[in-house]
């Protein structure tokens, strides 16, 4: 079947969507566990209804190739061996050719799916949407795993890390350079996106697969509030999704969402911002007509 994690396509329909409900926020940035299981309910509620409607619509491209799986993260015995487990739906899903929907608590949450990204780094590329570079080792921040430093503890060297909207103010460009292969910090995008835009364009173009990594914290606390990290001055939904279309193509093999906070939502903004950009996604997965 080729590399682990390399989109395999044998004919139309081919692509399932693995949508991987995983609500870890030990370590940092705990209740973001609520919002994964908030949205897993969203969408089990979006592809009923889905079902119920009478009239052909778009979600017929993508509404009987979506399976969803859920973790429980109840008692202490199932937090035993989380990133192996993790891992495992991870590898499950790439060695089938699938598409990858991973949907954790806080952002350390995505480290099952880095490890299995670093097993295979070669031609790979993580565009990453974050206000942080989790990276830290300030005198303030533990050395031990946390949510912060996560891409310090990844099983292997992380491939190659893009990072667009960071609002890091202290880190030494010198130390970033060690493991972002590239950044677009806020104040960057404010002046030219355009810049971002071409350099995505040119690195997704020659990279064998794509991974998109999004946190909540990327966005600006006036679109998206729900994150308990949120920092001013954040990309707006509308940039992200520029961005997203550049992105774009089979080489996309899955995309993280991260830190989804519900207890900090203004009337449900943030949610349904996220509900209709996995919808969005959906539709891009399934919709788009696949090439080798």
């Amino acid at each position: 079947m080729g590399r682990v994690g390399e989109r395999i396509v044998e004919g139309p329909g081919r692509v399932k969507t693995n949508v991987v409900i995983f609500p870890f926020d030990l370590f940092g940035g705990g209740g973001a566990a609520a919002g994964a299981l908030l949205l897993a309910d969203a969408l089990r509620e979006m592809l009923a209804d889905n079902r119920r409607e009478e009239i052909a619509t778009r979600a017929l491209a993508y509404q009987d190739h979506v399976k969803l799986k859920e973790f429980a993260f109840q008692k202490q015995s199932d937090y035993d061996d989380w990133r192996g487990k993790g891992r495992q739906a991870v590898r499950q899903t790439w060695r089938k050719g699938d598409f990858l929907m991973w949907v954790t608590g806080n952002h350390l949450g995505a480290l099952p799916v880095y490890d299995e990204l670093a097993q295979d780094a070669e031609g790979t590329l993580v565009v990453q949407f974050d206000a942080h570079l989790d990276i830290y080792n300030l005198s303030d921040c533990t050395s031990e795993l946390s949510h912060g430093n996560f891409l310090l503890h990844c099983d292997g060297r992380p491939p190659p890390l893009v990072n667009l909207g960071h609002r890091e103010l202290l880190l030494r460009p010198e130390y970033i350079a060690e493991y972002y292969q590239r950044t677009f910090p806020a104040p960057e995008l404010a002046a030219d996106a355009d810049a971002a835009v071409s350099y995505l364009r040119g690195v997704c173009g020659k990279a064998r697969r794509v991974f998109i990594d999004l946190d909540c914290d990327v966005f600006d606390p006036a679109f998206v509030p729900a994150s308990a990290h949120a920092l001013p001055f954040g990309m707006a939904p509308a940039l992200v999704l520029r961005f997203i279309e550049e992105i774009w193509s089979d080489r996309v093999v899955g995309v993280a969402l991260s830190e989804f906070e519900p207890g900090r939502d203004q009337r449900d903004q943030s949610l349904a911002t996220l509900v209709w950009l996995l919808e969005y996604l959906l539709l891009k997965i399934h919709e788009a007509p696949e090439s080798g």
